[in-house]
């Protein structure tokens, strides 16, 4: 996946390919651990609770990496539900504190929310359009392996007139050899400069070499970027809105509290001086 190769990423690269419709795992579940099943619509809930995540990677992604995560987590749980650890001592306490964050995580967020409009989200999405630089940008696809002889073989294949995706599926470590459109300073270096040296059409002469091992790259199309649509964009900037408010609301409630705070020897703290 492209995301692998990312050095820097920018607002209008975090979007990706969602999951084909239709695919739901084996009637609706995604696994099943001594007899409790975890349905997709589970791991759904979960990726659409997180929407900085949801900016970054699809839930097709998300879904492979998450179903085993998922599955030993609920046989741990078995586990410890069998051992009775709701009744211990250590449960106990630990339950609390966890509620006691829950409890200081939701009000903020419900404070946070309140204090979002329609509008402010719209107001920064023009801010964004309007201080929009274009950059070049190329969607290229690329084949991955682990060994310089090998890439050099597949390039002799390609000269020969063998089809790259073919060769995609049968030698690269990426069986979906399509990378996007992306931009110079999106990629790591190496990688970057290899592919913005080349041309629509052209495909790598000899290998590149990365940290993930050696690429052999094809150019399918160069264009100038342009700004990502409102839709696209929106729970990045919701999110970027979001920081910057729950920021102002911790302000307000310290601002507002009465706070007495003591050194070990019982003397009053020192009081840190606010920030400029």
């Amino acid at each position: 996946m492209k995301t692998q190769y990312i050095a820097a990423a920018v607002l209008s690269a975090m979007l990706l390919n969602p999951l084909p419709a239709g695919a739901e795992g084996k009637n609706g579940v995604a696994a099943v651990v001594n007899g409790e099943k975890i349905t997709v619509a589970e791991l759904k809930d979960s990726y659409n609770a997180l929407p900085q995540l949801k900016s970054q990677i699809s839930f097709d992604q998300f879904y492979s990496r998450m179903v085993e995560a998922k599955a030993t987590e609920t046989a741990i749980l078995q586990a410890a539900k069998k051992a009775n650890i709701e009744s211990t001592p250590e449960y106990k306490k630990q339950l609390d504190a966890v509620k006691k964050q829950v409890m200081s995580n939701v009000y903020i967020q419900q404070q946070v929310e309140s204090k979002i409009t329609d509008n402010d989200v719209k107001n920064l999405y023009n801010q964004y359009k309007k201080e929009f630089k274009p950059q070049k940008e190329m969607s290229a696809r690329h084949i991955l392996v682990g060994d310089e002889a090998t890439a050099n073989d597949i390039i002799a294949k390609i000269k020969k007139g063998e089809s790259f995706d073919q060769l995609a599926k049968t030698y690269s470590e990426e069986k979906n050899p399509n990378l996007g459109y992306f931009t110079k300073q999106m990629m790591v270096p190496e990688f970057a400069d290899a592919a913005f040296r080349m041309k629509k059409g052209q495909y790598s002469q000899k290998p590149i070499k990365t940290n993930f091992g050696y690429h052999i790259i094809i150019v399918d199309d160069i264009r100038d970027s342009k700004p990502i649509s409102y839709q696209e964009a929106e729970p990045q900037l919701r999110q970027a809105l979001a920081q910057k408010t729950a920021q102002g609301v911790l302000k307000n409630i310290l601002d507002n509290a009465k706070i007495e705070q003591y050194q070990l020897d019982g003397k009053p703290m020192p009081k840190t001086p606010a920030a400029q």
